[in-house]
């Protein structure tokens, strides 16, 4: 039978790893993946605007294997943890995550994990999509630090939504409504072991489970479907409508290795006055005392309407001059406008206007902070 060649693919090999989780979501419908991390990651089941429905109403279940965990493990597991992000992580717990940038030499960011403290001398970086685990196997080396840098057989699932809470205390008991948000506990399920984060990629309530045991991805997808079901759970993936509302950046999309973390509005994730040294300490003292000369900012307007996800990158004029670049952009149901996270100059003014050009002809946006829209404070502030 000769394969129909008139619509593009993308073709499944081993040099593009697949998740513990794959077949399940091929059973569950998934419609379309995209590469992440080397691995193939589930992209969509349903419309855009379909998953945002089932993600702020109800419950979803995401594939997000391709989170890989970058271990820190040895006896200067702390201070090289410390060396790769300007984040402060001396008060940091066992059983805590941090949001902690990790920027190079020139104090841009190359990526925003999640760190979990799994003991003084145990850390993983839940990474964002860049080859991490080789930046730090080669610091590791280069500056003498006596840890082990591993990639573990650790692959998370997460459980987001509003009724979020309800499957994951259904599937391990009634104490994980005293897990604080930005904490997680490491457990069993049914005997397989897995940690349980209350963290997301949602600005929703959610919960990620860690599976560290690969074999079981089938089993563990299963389960929760099983027991989510009397909860309306649907299988979903990370949604651009919701993850612009909530002001959350993607990298690759919205920066790649040309942003610091002062131009992210993420300042507060670096101490420059901290004893500690790090990666990229001098040149961001450096910026910081220059003043940044662009920085992220939020754009809206109503018409034309956007389809599921447009945008990347448009050009932005302001009184006729070039001041920057719109990065990402979607229509917010919700919100029942255009929004879109863009890199302007420093000195464009919040609430001012500026001329973007779109791929349907140029409309007039209004700059905005971000979030648009985020029902928990909490949760658009971080840990």
């Amino acid at each position: 039978m000769t394969q129909d060649r008139s619509t593009p693919r993308i073709a499944f090999g081993n040099r593009v790893r697949k998740s513990p989780f794959f077949d399940a979501t091929m059973r569950s419908g998934v419609k379309a993946f995209t590469v992440y991390n080397h691995m193939h990651m589930p992209a969509a089941y349903f419309t855009a605007e379909e998953e945002y429905h089932n993600l702020t109403t109800g419950v979803t279940l995401w594939d997000v294997a391709v989170e890989r965990q970058v271990e820190i493990h040895g006896p200067d597991a702390a201070a090289f943890a410390q060396y790769l992000t300007p984040r402060n992580l001396s008060a940091m717990k066992v059983g805590q995550c941090k949001y902690a940038l990790i920027c190079d030499e020139a104090g841009m960011v190359l990526n925003d994990p999640i760190l979990l403290k799994l003991a003084e001398d145990r850390f993983w970086f839940s990474l964002a999509d860049s080859d991490i685990l080789l930046w730090a196997k080669a610091l590791a080396f280069a500056k003498g630090f006596d840890v082990l840098v591993l990639e573990p057989d650790v692959s998370p699932l997460q459980v987001q939504g509003p009724k979020s809470a309800d499957v994951v205390r259904a599937l391990f008991g009634d104490w994980i409504d005293d897990l604080k948000y930005y904490w997680f506990r490491e457990v069993e399920l049914d005997g397989v072991p897995v940690v349980l984060s209350r963290t997301g990629w949602s600005s929703e309530k959610g919960y990620e489970v860690f599976l560290r045991d690969g074999s079981k991805g089938d089993w563990l997808w299963d389960r929760i479907m099983s027991v989510g079901k009397a909860f309306g759970i649907k299988p979903g993936v990370p949604n651009t409508i919701r993850r612009i509302e909530g002001g959350m950046y993607s990298v690759g999309s919205d920066f790649w290795m040309d942003a610091s973390p002062y131009e992210l509005g993420l300042g507060r994730l670096v101490d420059l006055d901290m004893e500690a040294d790090f990666v990229g300490k001098a040149a961001l003292a450096e910026i910081k005392k220059a003043g940044v000369r662009k920085k992220m900012v939020g754009l809206q307007w109503q018409e034309p309407r956007l389809g599921e996800s447009n945008g990347r990158p448009w050009p932005v004029f302001q009184s006729g001059k070039s001041v920057g670049d719109l990065l990402s952009a979607v229509y917010s149901p919700r919100l029942e406008k255009n929004i879109a996270l863009a890199m302007l100059d420093a000195d464009c003014a919040l609430s001012s206007t500026v001329t973007v050009e779109t791929h349907a002809g140029k409309v007039d946006a209004e700059i905005t902070s971000v979030p648009f829209y985020d029902p928990k404070k909490e949760l658009a502030a971080g840990d």
